[in-house]
């Protein structure tokens, strides 16, 4: 056995040292110094030229906009009652995403009463929910009460939220609708002083804005705008008459199964509107029964011939332009007279009549031969003075001007038919105000229905004498033997005058009736107007006398009562 060091040598190959490769050390060098260049190229670009990219994209993650609601303005009468407030309420919204993120909607039991909480159908919440999987916020139900709120709450299920909002309540329901309106789902007016005053009761929303980090809790406070809070209105409404008002107007509606009725009273002193009703009304408490035949206010929006409720101021235009006085006897014949090729009638004979006779007894043929001698401009001057063809400054949504004629020419008849109420057409409102002129004196008052109006642009468009004098006239009317014997109110002297006007269809006039009552009280110092319309009363009785009347005579002497004033002492009673 040789020894290891009889090994022969083993020769080991010679190793060559790595060789460099310039071209691909370049190259590598090339990438290297390109990318280098791009990253800081691009750093520049975001950094230098866009810098405001990423800001904006990190604050669409993390800053949040919360909108402060400002609550809206109380609405109240000039007694301090609340006609509309608003209550806290709540909004039920579903997270799609979120709910299909945590499990769907497996639990069914849970999600079918939730249904049945929020009144919806079961299968209709659950597609609602299914068709919408990639959205973030959808509305299941608004203005919830508080009770089902908590118990939302208590059901504990991912992806549904409540949002605070608030709701309008309207504590004198039906009877106020028309003169207060209603708000929408939103909370802006619809209808009434709600949507006239809708910016003064709304106010400004504030905005608060926070930035919130992944798990959502409020890092910082960036900005905060306070929230101005919408005013309230006190309104020239007495609750009080209003109520009285709406109760016998829906009552007279019931009895001669009317199509509607229309009943405003006015200050004669101030103008202020101290109730405003119509029936057929709606519960603005109850979005179901928000049917626009019933929303419309028509004391403002609907216009009617006012036949024989006009006659007072066709004797003042007589007075005023020296065509009659106190002394003046109308020779009436027959109770028939030719007018060019047409007749004018009246209901009674009344022979020769004075001017308070013409107004007792209604005498068409009597206001018309005082039309026929005066030019028809001056009769249209006394129409417009008390604020017939106007708008009465009121502002509310939907109100009628009505149809004042202008013409180049007239004819005989059609002046003597706009002397008893045809061929123009007025408003209650309009019809009311022209009272309360009467009954102030001649002295025009703008018509207001806030509280805190301070305008004062009265003036005088009725000689006081004259005015004085037809006020004593209208008052005979409720008298015995008058026509309106059954809108007197005892113990107070009422000057008042009815109409009874046909309804105007195409072509000429229906078999359809207004029946209305117009007049103030007390006669000595007349402190309130009144205007009653009912709208197609059914069956034999349709006079404005005996249908609109009496309804005159109940909310006349409930206003007089409850505004404290005096009786001045009529000695005469209803027959």
């Amino acid at each position: 056995m040789s020894s290891p060091k009889n090994k022969p040598a083993v020769k080991t190959p010679d190793v060559e040292p790595p060789q460099l490769i310039r071209w691909r050390f370049y190259l590598v060098l090339f990438f290297i110094f390109a990318i280098f260049a791009a990253l800081v190229g691009r750093i520049g670009y975001i950094q230098i030229i866009e810098p405001d990219n990423l800001i904006k994209q990190g604050d669409l993650r993390s800053i949040r906009a919360k909108t402060l609601h400002s609550a809206r303005g109380i609405i109240s009468d000039r007694n301090g009652e609340p006609l509309a407030v608003s209550v806290p309420v709540e909004a039920v919204w579903a997270d799609p995403a979120t709910i299909f993120k945590e499990g769907g909607l497996v639990d069914v039991d849970r999600w079918h009463a939730l249904a049945d909480v929020l009144g919806l159908d079961r299968q209709d919440l659950l597609d609602k929910i299914n068709s919408n999987k990639t959205r973030r916020f959808i509305y299941l139900q608004r203005q919830v009460s508080p009770a089902m709120s908590n118990y939302i709450r208590e059901l504990k299920l991912s992806g549904i939220g409540l949002k605070a909002e608030s709701r309008r309540y309207y504590p004198a329901g039906e009877v106020s609708a028309h003169v207060v309106g209603v708000t929408g789902i939103d909370g802006h007016g619809l209808e009434g002083v709600e949507v006239t005053y809708d910016k003064v009761l709304t106010g400004e929303a504030g905005k608060r804005i926070i930035r919130k980090d992944r798990y959502g809790k409020v890092v910082e406070n960036i900005s905060l705008e306070e929230r101005e809070e919408g005013k309230p209105l006190t309104l020239t409404i007495d609750q009080r008459l209003q109520a009285i008002a709406y109760r016998e107007i829906k009552q007279a509606v019931a009895d001669f199964r009317a199509t509607s009725g229309s009943a405003v009273v006015l200050d004669v002193k101030t103008g202020a509107v101290l109730a405003m009703v119509n029936a057929p009304s709606y519960n603005p408490n109850n979005r179901a029964d928000l049917q626009s035949a019933k929303m419309r206010n028509r004391v403002i929006t609907d216009a009617f011939e006012p036949g024989s409720t006009i006659k007072p101021f066709v004797v003042l235009a007589a007075l005023e332009n020296g065509v009659a006085d106190e002394n003046t006897i109308i020779d009436t014949g027959s109770g028939i007279m030719q007018v060019g090729g047409s007749r004018v009638r009246d209901t009674s004979k009344v022979g020769k009549a004075d001017l308070t006779t013409i107004l007792k007894k209604s005498s068409n043929i009597g206001v018309a031969k005082l039309a026929l001698q005066m030019p028809v401009e001056a009769l249209l001057g006394m129409y417009s003075s008390v604020g017939f063809g106007e708008s009465s400054g009121l502002s509310l949504r939907g109100e009628s001007t009505g149809i004042f004629p202008d013409r180049r020419r007239w004819s005989n008849f059609e002046i003597a038919t706009l002397s008893f109420g045809y061929g123009l057409t007025i408003t209650p409102l309009q019809l009311a105000h022209a009272y309360a002129t009467l009954g102030n004196y001649g002295k025009y008052q703008p018509v207001h229905i806030l509280e805190n109006n301070s305008q004062d642009v009265s003036r005088q468009v009725i000689d006081e004498h004259y005015a004085r004098m037809v006020l004593a006239m209208l008052e005979t009317v409720t008298q015995p033997g008058g026509t309106a014997t059954k809108a007197a109110v005892p113990g107070y002297r009422v000057a008042a005058k009815t109409g009874t006007s046909r309804k105007a269809i195409a072509g000429g006039y229906g078999d359809e009736y207004f029946a209305y009552t117009a007049g103030v009280a007390p006669a000595s110092d007349p402190r309130v107007a009144l205007v009653v319309v009912v709208n197609e009363p059914q069956g034999d009785n349709y006079y404005g006398g005996s249908v609109a009347g009496p309804v005159f005579s109940e909310i006349m002497k409930g206003s007089l009562q409850i505004l404290n004033i005096a009786p001045d002492e009529n000695k005469f009673k209803q027959e």
